[in-house]
Formats: structure tokens, C-alpha cells, sequence
């Protein structure tokens, strides 16, 4: 019997068509007896301790037949079985057709069995539950054997897909097929008829290929020989399928298969592949397949008429990595890609009309068009468009952003500037190198930014009332492994001071629970400005500070190290108002001393200080404070001077962090007191 037939057979039938030849030897005649047989070779599996029992007392019309054998190997297919049996009562009809239908044991499995051999056809019917296979062979044509399968379960072909994905696990669906199998001389063996496969599913052990509720109803034509070869054509009918970070869901949409292939010693080549899911995205193009199912090239067209709909279907795995799992997308746009030895080596993502938007507000660009090229030899051009869009609503007008392309690397041409904020954003460079081999994608950037107008980027952003303007620089920052470094750090013109911000660094920063880390230092900061932003009463003067080891986790800090120093300079006021000492009191848990002095507070606007500082080291939760030094138990925050002489101690040393966070918003809203001591 042809390997074909075996393959699609489960345990107990592949042992009943192994036997389907020596049967009709053993019905030549009515007798009892008995063989034992050590071992049986085919080409396709081994057979140990056979033993074929007939028994047909004289006279009588009918015997019984018991066929067993100890273990069946089949080491190509990846199935091994132990203690097979079938019998069955054997009768012989008027016309001289031999018959026995019984059940037939595997293991704990139990089914039915039935053979019939006539004078020129065969015919035989395997039952489990409700699935059956059926085979039929004529002697007009002995080259063609006829097979019907009915609710075969998928679970079946488990040893034999094993064979080929080491990793795969069939979890549920089944199968129907009516197929013919041809095995002419000189002939490679020759399977064709139609397919039709329902609530497939499967997956591996570590989640990263899984498929569910799959469909197909598919024409099959498949030659097996020296270099095995096959064509598929029809249509997927539903279901969702997960590759890494790409997850397809086709939902009920019949898709249009068209797939051939061929093995070529070196795994599989694949001529022809064409997907069209009417309407959302048409495919068509090559690959070629390595033995480990690696991926040797690829050479596809694509064509997707309208993205709103594809945004669902095929790319809500990557959006959902970049954070992005709910943008609206529309538009059109075409794309080839070509890849040899598992690496990019070149392509083109042509864009018509399309249009971004972020349902959260954070961005949305209008009427992007124009080509985006990647070479990985001769190097090419290319340019993308947009109308205009904004920015967290900020508005922002038509750019071009003019690329290059050669040696696996994507760039700009030129540094790129934008009109945002009534002052520029600019990339001066941007470069990109897709991942390939053991190397993930790697992209580098550098942005200055000129003169923002930092009250509409407050307003914009639901910040204090902020103003002045930002301007800073990074020369360089690098995203890769899921982390973006930035090196040389970000500085900034802020509140009539200096801002830099160095070691930064991001993890995750579209994933889940993204963090980010960076020290950050503060020199000559006005005072005025900054507390005049925060609605925290009033302080005239300078401040220094630095905020070490400072960690975002979900944007929230987990831990810092900050210190706050106000700063004296020649000519500069130092004074605090009656507001600023209530905040100071009610945030820090502090309180005024001296009995003059604070008797007196509420007769005076503002006060003379010294110095003020404050620091918290924040872990766990817990801030631990400080401040200019000791005061018996507490810590100075204020050191007052000239009269009256005003002096804020702080005497809890350790902050829970949320309570700290609330008392900063009562701040806010005006809801505080002075506390008096």
C-alpha cells in the first residue's frame, strides 16, 4: 500500500492496510491454522511478533480471522504502536468476495474494522466514533486507490507533522477528503482531491506560533518521489493565527490560497503564493523554506485598497507592541519585499492618502504619500509627504521627509524641520537598519529643538500654567533590544535657568509597563517663574538641584535621589510669601518656630530668607527627607533673615510617597494652612 495512504491513517489502520496483502492468502481456502511471523519489512514501517490465527470448523460457513501484532514501527512517519489486534468473523459470498468486519484494538483505543475482498475491487472502512476512512481499489484501474475520510481528527496526523516542526501541537479540528492515489510504474505516487479542514487549532510550547477556529476548503495535488512536489489551491475559511508579534484574524472572511512547492534538497522551494483577502490585502510572490523551517527568501507584492479594515486583520500585533493597539488608519498602499538568507535585501512601501490618528490625542498625520525605499546594495531614493496633522493638538503643517538608502541602512538625506509651538523641531539625522541574523533593529536619531513656546506646550499637555521658551539638543539617542539610550543627554533653557538631563535611557518604550531612567540637574532656575507656574505662593531667588537616579516606571516614579538648594546671587531678592510658607508647612509636615516670629506671620506678605533646601530619597515608596541641617529632631527647610526672622523645621523624616503626592495636590487647589508651633 502507497506511504501516501499510510500517512493518512492513524495507528490501527495503518497495521489493517499493512496485513491487506497477505489477507487473500490466508482466505484461499477454508481451514484452520496458524502463522507466526518474527518480523515484516515495508517501505514505510516494520512489523514485530505477527500472528495470523484462522479458525473455520469443517462444515461450517463461516470462520473467524484474528490478525495481531506486538509493536509496528514507523520511524519515517514518527509513529510506534504496541499490541494491535483485529478480529473478525470471515465469510465468502456467492460471487466469491472474501469478508470479515470486526472490531480492532490499539492500546486502550477500540474501533471497527471492515474488509472486503472481491474479485476485482477491494474495499475496507475504518470506524472511531464519528470519524471513518474509507478505501476503494478496482482492478480496471489497479494504479488508482480511492480514499474517503470523514471527521478524521486532526490529532491523527500529530507523529507525522511532528516529523516535519518538531515543536507543533495539534489542539483540536478535523478533516474531510475524498482523495485518489495514483502509483503507476516509473511514476512518482500521486494524491489529488479536495480538502476540507474545520476548527483547526494549534500551537507550540512557548506561545509564539499558535492558530485557532482555522477553516479551509482546499483542492490538493501533491507527487511524491525523488523531489516530493505539490499545488494548493481554494479558500481559508476564518479563524486567527499568532507568528511572534504578527497576528492575523481573519474572522469569517473567506480568503482566496493559492500555493505550490517543491523540495529541492536544501528544504522547500514555493513557486507561487497568492493570498487575496478581497478588499483588505492581496498577496502574491515566492519563498523558499530551509530544513529547520527557516526562512531561506522571500519575494512578495502587496496590496492593501483600504488599511482601515487591515489595521485589524493583520496589524494589530505590531501596533499593540508600539503602544498603538486602538490607531485609526485609512488610506491605500502597495509594498514588495525581498529577502535572502533570512536578511532584507530590499523594499518599497508606496503610500496613498493615508491618515494616522490616535484616539487618545497624542498625534494624527493627514494625507501622508510618496514612497519609503530600503536598499540593501545600490543605494536608492525616496521621499514621504504629509498635508499636516498635530501633535498632542498642536498643530503642525505640510513637511517632506527625503530618504536614502543603501547597504541594509535607511536615512535621511537632510535634517528634517518642523514649524511646532511658534518655534522648530528638527531631526538632524535619523537612521535605521532593520534587524537580520542575530541582530535586532537597530535605529539612531538626533533632535534639536529651537525656541518652543513652552505656555502652549503647557496648555497643550494640561500642565501648570508654564512659560518661556524650550530649546535642547540630542546629538544622538539609540533604539535597539527594546531600550532607547541617549547619548550625550538632553539640555534645555527652562525658567530663566539650564536643565540637562543625562544617562536617559528608556526600556519597553512601546510595550508593557515601559521605564525610563536619567539624572537630571538644575542651575539658576528663577524662582519666581517656577513657583509662579505651580501656583505655589511665591520665592524670589535662584535654585540648583539634582534629581540621581531618577526611575519612571508606567511614567509614575518608583525611586530618585533629589536634593534642592536655592542659590545666592549679587543683586538678586531672596523672599518667600506668607502662600509659599502655608505650602512649604503643609507639604513637608513642617512647622514655623520662634514665638515672635510666628505671631506675627499673619501681619506680613513676605518674609527674608537665608537659604532654603530640601532633599527626599524616594524607595519603596517611602521618602525619606532632609534638609540645610539639624534642628534637635527636625531639619531646616527655611532659614530666615532679617526680621522678622522666619525658620521652617520639618520633623518627619520618613514620607509615604502617595500621601506626599496628595498633599502636592491639595497645594494645587489652595487647600492649606500654616502650621504653627
Amino acid at each position: 500500500m502507497s506511504r501516501l495512504i499510510l500517512r493518512l491513517l492513524p495507528s490501527s489502520a495503518l497495521f489493517a492496510c499493512l496485513m491487506l496483502a497477505g489477507v487473500g492468502q490466508a482466505f484461499a481456502a477454508p481451514r484452520s491454522a496458524t502463522a507466526r511471523i518474527e518480523r515484516v519489512t515495508t517501505a514505510v514501517a516494520t512489523l514485530h511478533d505477527v500472528r495470523v490465527d484462522l479458525a473455520w470448523p469443517s462444515g461450517m460457513p463461516q470462520g473467524e480471522l484474528r490478525l495481531q501484532a506486538r509493536l509496528v514501527d514507523a520511524p519515517d512517519l514518527g509513529y510506534r504502536f504496541r499490541d494491535l489486534d483485529w478480529r473478525c468473523p470471515l465469510l465468502r459470498d456467492a460471487s466469491g468476495a472474501w469478508q470479515c468486519a470486526g472490531e480492532l484494538r490499539s492500546g486502550g483505543e477500540r474501533m471497527r474494522l471492515s474488509v472486503e475482498l472481491g474479485v476485482a475491487t477491494t474495499e475496507a472502512s475504518l470506524v472511531h466514533g464519528a470519524s471513518r476512512i474509507e478505501l476503494h481499489r478496482n482492478a480496471t484501474t489497479p494504479d488508482a486507490t480511492h480514499i474517503d475520510l470523514t471527521r478524521v481528527p486532526l490529532a491523527w496526523t500529530q507523529a507525522l507533522l511532528s516529523k516535519a516542526w518538531e515543536a507543533s501541537r495539534i489542539t483540536g479540528g478535523t478533516f474531510d477528503a475524498a482523495l485518489t492515489i495514483t502509483a503507476a510504474t516509473d511514476e512518482p505516487i500521486r494524491v489529488a482531491g479536495p480538502l476540507r479542514i474545520a476548527a483547526a487549532s494549534f500551537d507550540t510550547p512557548d506561545g509564539t506560533i499558535a492558530g485557532a477556529n482555522l477553516g479551509a476548503r482546499l483542492d490538493v495535488d501533491a507527487r511524491l518521489g525523488e523531489r516530493d512536489r505539490f499545488t494548493i489551491d481554494g479558500q481559508l475559511l476564518g479563524g486567527e493565527v499568532l507568528f511572534g508579534t504578527t497576528y492575523v484574524s481573519l474572522q469569517e472572511r473567506p480568503v482566496e490560497l493559492h500555493l505550490s512547492g517543491l523540495q529541492d534538497g536544501q528544504g522547500w522551494t514555493l513557486p507561487r503564493i497568492g493570498w487575496n483577502d478581497r478588499g483588505i490585502l492581496a498577496v502574491e510572490g515566492s519563498a523558499a523554506i530551509g530544513p529547520q523551517a527557516e526562512l531561506r527568501a522571500l519575494d512578495l507584492q502587496l496590496h492593501a485598497s483600504d488599511l482601515a479594515p487591515m489595521s485589524a486583520a493583520y496589524l494589530s500585533g505590531w501596533l499593540g507592541l508600539a503602544g498603538l493597539g486602538d490607531l485609526a488608519i485609512g488610506g491605500a498602499a502597495d509594498a514588495t519585499v525581498r529577502i535572502s538568507d533570512g536578511e532584507l535585501d530590499d523594499g518599497l512601501l508606496r503610500l496613498h492618502q493615508v491618515r494616522l490618528d490616535d484616539p487618545r490625542g497624542r498625534f494624527a498625520f493627514n494625507g501622508i504619500d510618496g514612497d519609503l525605499a530600503f536598499s540593501g546594495a545600490a543605494p536608492v531614493s525616496s521621499e514621504l509627504r504629509w498635508q499636516g496633522g498635530d501633535l498632542y493638538g498642536l498643530a503642525f503643517g505640510p513637511s517632506r521627509l527625503p530618504f536614502r538608502s543603501a547597504a541594509g541602512v535607511l536615512q535621511l538625506a537632510d535634517a528634517v524641520e518642523l514649524s511646532l509651538l511658534g518655534g522648530a523641531a528638527r531631526f538632524d539625522h535619523l537612521q535605521i537598519r532593520p534587524p537580520g541574523g542575530d541582530e535586532s533593529m537597530d535605529v539612531r536619531f538626533g533632535l534639536t529643538l529651537e525656541r518652543l513656546d513652552v505656555a502652549q506646550l503647557s496648555e497643550a499637555l494640561d500642565w501648570p500654567a508654564f512659560t518661556g521658551e524650550l530649546s535642547g539638543t540630542i546629538p544622538e539617542a539609540r533604539y535597539a533590544d527594546d531600550r532607547v539610550q541617549f547619548d550625550g543627554g538632553l539640555a534645555m533653557q527652562l525658567f530663566g535657568g539650564e536643565v540637562e538631563v543625562t544617562q536617559l535611557s528608556m526600556e519597553r518604550p512601546f510595550g508593557v509597563l515601559p521605564t525610563l531612567s536619567a539624572d537630571v540637574t538644575f542651575d539658576d532656575i528663577d524662582l519666581a517663574a517656577l513657583t509662579g507656574a505651580f501656583d505655589f505662593g511665591s520665592i524670589s531667588g535662584k535654585l540648583d538641584g539634582r534629581i540621581a537616579d531618577l526611575r519612571l516606571v508606567n511614567w509614575q516614579p518608583v525611586a530618585f535621589d533629589a536634593r534642592l538648594d536655592t542659590d545666592r546671587h549679587s543683586g538678586v531678592r531672596q523672599r518667600i510669601s506668607q502662600r509659599a510658607v502655608q505650602d512649604l508647612t503643609s507639604v513637608g509636615n513642617a512647622s514655623i518656630v520662634g514665638s515672635l516670629q510666628s505671631q506675627l506671620i499673619g501681619f506680613f506678605d513676605d518674609f527674608g530668607y537665608s537659604r532654603i533646601g530640601i532633599a527626599c530619597r524616594l524607595s519603596d515608596e517611602v521618602c525619606t527627607m532632609d534638609g540645610l541641617g539639624s534642628a534637635g529632631e527636625g531639619f531646616i527647610i527655611v532659614e530666615g533673615s532679617g526680621l522678622p526672622r522666619l525658620t521652617v523645621v520639618g520633623y518627619n523624616r520618613r514620607v509615604d510617597w502617595p500621601t506626599l503626592v496628595e498633599r502636592l495636590a491639595a497645594v494645587g487647589k489652595g487647600d492649606v494652612k500654616p502650621v504653627v508651633e
